[in-house]
């Protein structure tokens, strides 16, 4: 029995079971219990998990109201599982890791695939190759990592203080599965600087950088019926609504919006996660509301306004890199439904590693050759050491998302759409920016956009159970970009990333549990590019992807706990 309930002195028999009533604490909810199966009650009605239980509805819902049910505050969700009390049940059951109230928890996934174009591993990745990728060349056979969910490990805890409150923490991280390395998506870049083109292992943006905890590391209190407000590293509400209405669960092999995280993060994967930030929910019967805020924090470098560039003209800049969010959502029998709006000011994103002087892209150097606030040549030695650093592209960005998800028993179906306009920064960043994980940009951009970008994203796909224990999942992605070139005609000889352009994802994979802890998998993602989603290195003159698109298969198994 978990802390904060009270067992009742009351039996029930029923198909010669030994029910026991057990009440939670906050009064909203009561449970059933007989061995390891549960039942549950709560003010909008009561969810059997014994079809007998239905003959006795009456009767049960008066021992709830004597037990003190409270009128108006409801708590809904599904039952914690019960702490492991030996090595088989652990191994058998979905039982869990806690010790007065602390739980860890993790998960191994890992597997083999195949892509049409794709590039040499990278030990940091911790996505794998299913999306097209700019500068894959090859077919190839390699280890894919975290297919259906991050490899890593984690310690959550909370403990009631007094009636109705207490303190909540979670730290969480993710590791590769195939190199053992901190996931890190920064450095997959910072391997590649300088180096050719042709040279490059797979390079990605994301919001895991190297950090100890790189997922959540935070804490905060709970309330019972003023919701929880916590403060630290946490996953934006964009994120949240990813994992629970995209068909594919935010699958880096299955999933577009979980690989690329631009949905996730309003704009931008590097914000799928936010520094700094408190966060705030609460449930009230059928409605849940959240609101997120983030503090400016970190270096914004500096700039100069003199067209010599030294260190004697190079002014600090002040960071503005503050956001917020929100979302209002309802559940309702099997439907369930959110809306998602979130702003980030000096938004960055990491496109492409350092270009060094063998680069394809002629003229471009280690640093940028431009400076984006007022357009005077960088062309003397590097105010900032390139060693350890990125090259980012910095945004405002403003977004809103809908998304719906619906259970008709053995279908589960999902929608979503997402609305984002990017603007050049009202605050720039200049050389020397701090971006995520403790490392520094030693190029920036700051104007990009010739005008406002807008990019739409939408999804669909549907979950068949197939078997008690298999699941087949099918997913489409979309997603499509403006004009936002001055001038805007996208001539073949000026053809950019600036130009409309579109790219898509459909995948089919099924999983199959063995148990409540190991599954396998097997599935395919083919995605493609066209227009100026297409041009591989956005800050540079028109360079096209080398294939525009990519078939993954994968086959692999998870382990959680």
């Amino acid at each position: 029995m978990h802390e904060g309930e009270n067992e009742g002195q009351i039996r029930l028999t029923e198909s010669q079971e030994r029910w026991s009533i057990v009440k939670r604490s906050d009064r909203s909810q009561i449970f059933f219990r007989s061995g390891r199966r549960w039942a549950s009650l709560t003010r909008a009605g009561y969810i059997p998990m014994a079809a007998s239980l239905l003959l006795t509805q009456s009767f049960l819902l008066f021992l709830w109201l004597a037990m003190g049910a409270s009128p108006v505050w409801a708590q809904t969700g599904t039952k914690t599982p019960d702490p492991c009390e030996s090595g088989h049940e652990f191994a058998t059951t979905d039982c869990t890791l806690t010790w007065h109230g602390i739980t860890v928890y993790g998960a191994y996934d890992v597997g083999i695939g195949w892509v049409s174009h794709g590039l040499p591993e990278n030990g940091y990745n911790y996505e794998g190759e299913s999306l097209v990728n700019r500068n894959g060349y090859q077919h190839r056979f390699l280890v894919a990592p975290n297919n259906l969910s991050q490899t890593g490990f984690g310690i959550r805890g909370k403990e009631e203080f007094a009636h109705g409150w207490a303190v909540v923490f979670n730290a969480s991280t993710g590791i590769n599965p195939q190199s053992g390395l901190l996931a890190n998506a920064s450095k997959t870049d910072i391997i590649n600087n300088g180096l050719p083109r042709s040279s490059y292992s797979i390079a990605i943006d994301g919001a895991r950088a190297g950090q100890p905890f790189n997922d959540q590391y935070y804490a905060g209190v709970s309330s019972t019926h003023f919701g929880e407000l916590t403060f630290g590293r946490q996953r934006s509400l964009g994120t949240d609504a990813m994992l629970l209405y995209d068909p594919a669960n935010g699958s880096y092999a299955f999933s577009y919006i979980g690989y690329n995280g631009t949905m996730a993060g309003g704009g931008d994967t590097e914000d799928s996660r936010w520094d700094d930030a408190l966060k705030y929910r609460l449930t009230y019967g059928p409605i849940h509301f959240g609101a997120m805020y983030k503090f400016a924090d970190g270096s914004a470098g500096c700039y100069s306004a003199s067209a010599t560039w030294t260190a004697a003209t190079c002014t600090a800049e002040q960071a503005h890199n503050n956001a917020y969010g929100f979302d209002l959502g309802t559940t309702y029998g099997k439907f369930s439904a959110d809306i998602v709006p979130q702003h980030y000011n000096q938004a960055i994103s990491v496109l492409n590693p350092l270009l060094g002087p063998q680069s394809q892209s002629a003229g471009q150097s280690f640093q940028s050759t431009t400076d984006s606030i007022n357009t005077n040549p960088i062309n003397g030695t590097n105010l900032v050491d390139t060693n350890d650093t990125v090259y980012g592209i910095v945004t405002d960005n403003y977004a809103i998302m809908v998304a719906a998800k619906y259970a008709w028993d053995p279908f589960k179906f999902f929608a979503g759409y997402e609305y984002i306009w990017q603007n050049n920064p009202k605050n720039p960043l200049g050389v020397g920016a701090a971006d995520q994980g403790g490392y520094n940009m030693s190029g920036v951009e700051d104007n990009n956009l010739d005008s406002e970008k807008l990019v739409n994203i939408w999804w669909t796909g549907v979950k068949y159970a197939a078997a008690s224990k298999t699941d087949v999942t099918f997913s489409w992605y979309q997603q499509r970009q403006n004009d936002f070139r001055q001038p805007p005609a996208c001539t073949p000889a000026s053809f950019r990333a600036s130009c409309a352009g579109t790219l898509n994802e459909g995948s089919l994979y099924a999983d199959h549990h063995f148990t409540k802890r190991f599954d396998a998998f097997a599935g395919i993602a083919y995605s493609w590019v066209s227009g100026g989603l297409a041009i591989a290195i956005p800050h540079g003159p028109g360079v096209p992807y080398n294939y525009n698109n990519n078939c993954a298969p994968t086959v692999g198994g998870r382990f959680t706990f």
